[in-house]
């Protein structure tokens, strides 16, 4: 998938959002070049669900697909010349260090800008580059729960509830790649670099666009706490998750009236529109009670019949067998460096009908230190010495 050959990324990135972001890059054929400590970046230290794949983590795993690995001790100062080199010769350089740690690395925007003046120097960070909580620990959970996020999520019955997955983080990484593209749209067009940021908090609120601009320019005392069964505090009955038999069954928009017909109960075909709001407690207990006295799989039936927009709420094995997750290849099945087999959740997008796939599985350590080095004109005795010093890691791999 050629979409962005020849373009050159420069990655600092260390957790989550900036990986991700340049791994939607690299999924698309930039050459995308990260660079770690020589111990390797945080994201290889912990992984969700305490799950280890070679020996490599998922949050490492999840994000680091399609790029080369050079491992550097940025605080050395043969390191920090080689940093210095890639910058120097690269379309866009990309971190998420907390605001500050660039450029007391002697690697910020100031100096990568002089050295190239079409560079694109995209940062992301947790709160902004500037503000109250610029310093701060930026972490998806905090911003959930500064962002009202987690409070929207569940109903009047549960305490505010975290989304389930890092939202803020993904979202973020689809919202800084998408700053980069437009970057090197302009870059490509009239060679002029750009200054890009992007900060969590602003992609949790972008998150929640509906139901922050519903709140802000409705009646506030309503709160933004559903009620029981509905699936926001902003969407009238029949909208939300019901308990059948054996699972769940998400009801989507429909009227009161046409479920009531569907489901052959007069008395809920009797609400109106006006009832979907003003009693959406009372109309989502009793379709709870209606459902929940039959199998998920009957009800999809019954309500595939009456043209009622509905799904079975599944879990992930069930995620996994869906025809339509197969049909789209959702799925990516590939093998690491050590030879493991590892399945990994595809690029969201198709390109004239092709999906990116797996051109490097996430690598090793310092898995390409020697190539890049040789690609900025060192010989090998001057990168064994590198090695020797410790300012560089090359990963022994396998032959």
């Amino acid at each position: 998938m050629g979409m962005l050959d020849g373009v050159k990324i420069v990655s600092f990135n260390h957790f989550m959002l900036g990986p991700l972001a340049a791994q939607h890059l690299g999924d698309l054929g930039a050459d995308v070049i990260m660079i770690e400590p020589i111990g390797g970046a945080f994201q290889r230290q912990w992984g969700g669900g305490n799950t280890y794949v070679g020996g490599e983590s998922v949050a490492f795993l999840v994000a680091n697909r399609n790029k080369r690995s050079i491992a550097l001790d940025l605080k050395s100062t043969a390191g920090r010349d080689i940093a210095l080199a890639l910058m120097a010769d690269t379309d866009v350089v990309m971190e998420n260090f907390r605001p500050g740690i660039m450029d007391r690395l002697g690697l910020g925007y100031d100096g990568a800008r002089a050295a190239n003046p079409r560079l694109i120097f995209a940062s992301a960070s947790g709160w902004g580059s500037s503000g109250p909580y610029a310093t701060r620990p930026g972490q998806d959970l905090l911003i959930q729960a500064r962002s009202g996020l987690a409070m929207i999520t569940g109903s009047t019955s549960a305490p505010p509830t975290p989304v389930g997955v890092s939202a803020a983080d993904h979202h973020g990484a689809t919202v800084f790649s998408a700053a980069i593209l437009a970057a090197l749209v302009r870059q490509g067009r009239t060679g002029e670099g750009a200054r890009v940021e992007v900060d969590l908090m602003s992609a949790a609120l972008d998150l929640q666009q509906e139901s922050i601009v519903a709140y802000l320019n409705g009646p506030r005392e309503q709160g933004v706490r559903a009620p029981e069964h509905i699936g926001g505090w902003l969407y009238q009955a029949p909208y939300g998750f019901y308990r059948t038999t054996n699972g769940h069954i998400a009801i989507s928009i429909c009227t009161l009236e046409e479920l009531g017909t569907a489901l052959d109960r007069p008395d809920l075909a009797a609400m109106t529109v006006a009832d979907s709001w003003q009693r959406r407690e009372e109309a989502t207990a009793l379709i709870q009670d209606i459902i929940e006295g039959d199998s998920t799989e009957a009800w999809c039936e019954r309500l595939e019949t009456h043209g009622i927009w509905h799904a079975p709420v599944l879990d992930y094995d069930a995620m996994e067998a869906d025809p339509q997750v197969r049909h789209n290849g959702n799925l990516l099945e590939g093998r690491l460096a050590t030879g493991e087999p590892v399945t990994l959740v595809a690029h969201a997008a198709c390109y004239d009908g092709e999906r990116p796939g797996l051109r490097l599985a996430p690598q090793p350590i310092g898995a390409q230190t020697r190539e890049i080095l040789d690609e900025l004109g060192y010989d090998g005795a001057r990168i064994q010495q590198l090695e020797e010093d410790g300012a560089v890691a090359a990963a022994q791999l396998a032959t």
